[in-house]
Parts: structure tokens; sequence; C-alpha cells
């Protein structure tokens, strides 16, 4: 049921990739040192990010980074919803594990709706060196974004007929 060729949507990812850059404050000084290390392949994308996060980078590297609110004040809604309309392909959300924020809920939030539009999302350096030295970083890339209502559907039908669920 879940295989069936109509239950998900196929979004096509440019070679030059819209990528938002957020950070908690105790991981803003990280995310600095690592744009400033990846300058060269980031001019290449457009960027954005929540407010101080994105304001600190364009000061810093000079690059021309779009900035909305700052995360406690809407910004990471604004991303999410960038997201949800298409206009952001891909995150590095450097966040600080160890610190209570006051809009936990908008971070989840918008990791849920990266995960259900089939975002790439580097939360640490690593992942993120790994995701931009992909060769996917240098090509058009089809996302496959999953019609869960679909799915959900099925899955009643399936229960509804006494059928193994998929």
């Amino acid at each position: 049921m879940s295989n069936q060729p109509n239950d998900f949507t196929i979004v096509p990812m440019n070679k030059q990739k819209r990528i938002a850059l957020v950070a908690h404050d105790g991981r803003k000084r990280d995310i600095i040192e690592w744009v400033k290390v990846n300058k060269d392949k980031l001019s290449k994308h457009f960027l954005c990010g929540t407010g101080t996060t994105a304001k600190l980078l364009a000061n810093e590297t000079e690059l021309p980074i779009t900035a909305f609110n700052s995360g406690p004040l809407g910004g990471d809604q604004q991303i999410g919803a960038r997201i949800v309309e298409g206009a952001i392909d891909f995150m590095i959300f450097f966040w600080d594990p160890l610190s209570s924020q006051p809009h936990d809920p908008d971070v989840k939030a918008l990791l849920r709706i990266a995960a259900l539009y089939d975002i790439p999302v580097a939360t640490n350096q690593s992942t993120a060196d790994f995701l931009l030295t992909s060769p996917l970083m240098e090509q058009e890339y089809n996302r496959k974004i999953i019609d869960y209502t679909k799915r959900i559907h099925s899955r009643t039908e399936a229960f509804d007929n006494n059928q193994p669920m998929v």
C-alpha cells in the first residue's frame, strides 16, 4: 500500500540550493566559524537565517543572507513556512542540545516540517560537513515528499478490510 506510485510528490531541487542557517545562542560562534571555512561553497547558494544568526553571519562573512525574525520571535516558524512553500531546500541548524530554549516547541515544529518535506538537515558540524561536500550539492536533486494523507487513508482502508497494514 505505501509503495503505490501516487503516495508521494517529486519536488525538484536546483543546483543552486536555498539554504537556511540557524543557530542557538550557545552555537552562534560555531556556525560563524563553520560558514567562514565554507564561505566559497556557500557563496554559490542562496542563504537565509533567523535574526541574530543571519545578521552575525552577514557581518562576519560578507555573504548576502536574508534575515528573518529571531527564533523566539517567530523566525523558526518563518523558515518552516518557507519550507512548506518550497522556498527553502536545505537547513543547517547548529542547535544546543544542553540548553533549554524558550521556543523549544517551535524548534520541534521546524524539524518536523523539515522531515515532512524531505529537507536535508544538519544539526551539528559533522553532518553539515558531510552534506556540504556531497556531490548532490553540485547537481539537481529530486526530493520525494510523502503524501501522508494518502498513507493514513490506505492504512485505515486496510484496517477496515482486515488486511495486513504495510
